[in-house]
């Protein structure tokens, strides 16, 4: 019964744009920039595409074979190979929970900053600085944001695949695409920007050390969305004559195409104003608005960023709320709306608690961070890189590497030139061997800078 009602995309260029967004986010367009800053451009970029290939490609093929064999999102996929598993499958779930908890107040600041380029940026960062430092810190507004942010992606999610996840991915995509070209080539014409390109673009290979090393790895496995949920339960949406390999290779490609873009766009505007490359995570809401004020046309061109932040943000929100309204659905029986609403709700809730510990509530310590960076810190350096890894070896070693190989060639009938090298060396040892690097360096065991 449950295969027959399975909701599916409804074409293979639905799929693709949907794991897409799920992958394309604030990571991209945010993260990987300013981690590019702080570890030597080129070199980290060159680190970071090598990894792409070696660990990325390698789990997303997993997971959407994975997904697409068992038709079931994270806990009932685990239950269907082995029933003893199945706990394995909800570190998932409270990932993507967590992440979304405090992902969409995030969210709610990008819809702020669109709003407030209509009415001028700030003359420079100190001025940015404590208009952010403000804003976030007030009890009120950005719960605001955070509701708007939220509720679009309820709604999205409450239509379901075809009509909603499926429908919006792909308005949203090509339109992420169109705007951050449009974004490229104005920061490409700065006079003064082709210092940042060469910063970006020529690479000094002395700068990559093993703290170099474990950041791309970590930003490759994080951005891909591996680990959460989020492509094992896309996988099992997707039809079975579809080819694995292929749209595993596209969509990676697609995510690591625009975080390439974002470098793009940043870094010649930032060195043609004279701004630190290496500013860290205030890049995109406190350094790069003074950027925008000393651009010719800055506010329309800061507005097109900040809605292009939104759009990625949101493409990314809709992929972490459907893992956990599926196990609803899946485990509990669960309507769709009846799994949308309540859960997006809960989540909406967390997320109030998480916007004022940047504020009224940041006295209240959890393990020493405040409730934000502490869903963030736990979500993020614990339990993504524990469920990539469980999952990795699940795959390669519960289930089998040779049966995960049958189902991502259609039992043999599509060509995967690689194929073996991916089920008997790649997804059973490089893989599950870096990702235990990348957690046991996140939480101090291995010193980043071996």
């Amino acid at each position: 019964m449950e295969q027959q009602s399975r909701e599916t995309f409804g074409s293979q260029v639905g799929f693709v744009f949907a794991a897409a967004g799920s992958a394309i986010g604030l990571g991209n367009i945010w993260r990987f920039p300013y981690l590019a800053g702080m570890y030597g451009g080129a070199a980290f970029l060159f680190v970071y595409l090598a990894i792409v290939v070696v660990v990325g490609v390698v789990c997303f093929i997993g997971e959407v074979s994975f997904g697409r064999h068992t038709r079931q999102s994270n806990v009932g996929a685990f239950k269907s190979i082995n029933k003893a598993w199945a706990p394995a499958g909800l570190i998932g779930i409270l990932a993507g929970f967590m992440i979304l908890s405090f992902y969409s107040v995030v969210g709610g600041w990008t819809i702020r900053y669109f709003f407030q380029a209509f009415s001028g940026f700030f003359a420079d960062p100190v001025a940015s600085g404590d208009f952010f430092g403000a804003f976030i810190s007030d009890p009120l507004m950005p719960i605001i944001y955070h509701a708007l942010f939220m509720g679009a992606t309820i709604w999205i999610v409450y239509n379901g695949i075809q009509d909603g996840i499926e429908k919006y991915s792909n308005i949203m995509m090509p339109a992420l695409f169109v705007l951050i070209l449009i974004l490229v080539v104005r920061s490409l014409t700065l006079p003064g920007g082709q210092e940042g390109l060469a910063f970006y673009l020529k690479p000094d290979f002395s700068k990559i050390t093993g703290e170099t090393l474990l950041a791309a790895l970590g930003q490759v496995f994080f951005t891909l969305s591996l680990g959460m949920g989020s492509i094992l339960t896309y996988g099992s949406y997707l039809g079975k004559d579809e080819n694995i390999p292929n749209v595993s290779t596209i969509v990676p490609f697609m995510d690591t195409l625009i975080a390439f873009m974002a470098g793009l766009i940043i870094f010649p505007a930032v060195f043609a104003y004279g701004f630190e490359p290496g500013q860290g995570g205030g890049l995109a809401f406190v350094t790069l608005p003074a950027v925008f004020s000393a651009m010719p046309a800055g506010n329309l061109f800061g507005a097109a960023f900040f809605f292009l932040l939104f759009l990625a943000a949101l493409t990314s929100a809709i992929s972490l709320l459907e893992p956990v309204a599926a196990y609803m659905m899946e485990e509990h029986g669960w309507t769709r709306n009846k799994a949308v609403l309540i859960m997006g709700s809960i989540i909406f809730l967390v997320g109030v608690v998480a916007s004022l510990s940047n504020g009224v509530w940041s006295h209240i310590s959890f393990f020493g961070d405040n409730f934000f960076d502490f869903l963030d810190n736990t979500s993020g350096n614990i339990l993504l890189p524990v469920s990539g890894l469980v999952t990795s070896i699940f795959i390669a070693w519960v289930w089998g590497s040779e049966h995960a190989l049958k189902e991502a060639t259609n039992d043999g009938t599509i060509t995967f030139a690689w194929g073996k090298l991916w089920a008997n060396v790649l997804i059973k040892y490089v893989a599950p061997i870096l990702i235990t690097l990348v957690f046991l360096s996140s939480i101090g065991i291995i010193p980043v800078g071996i």
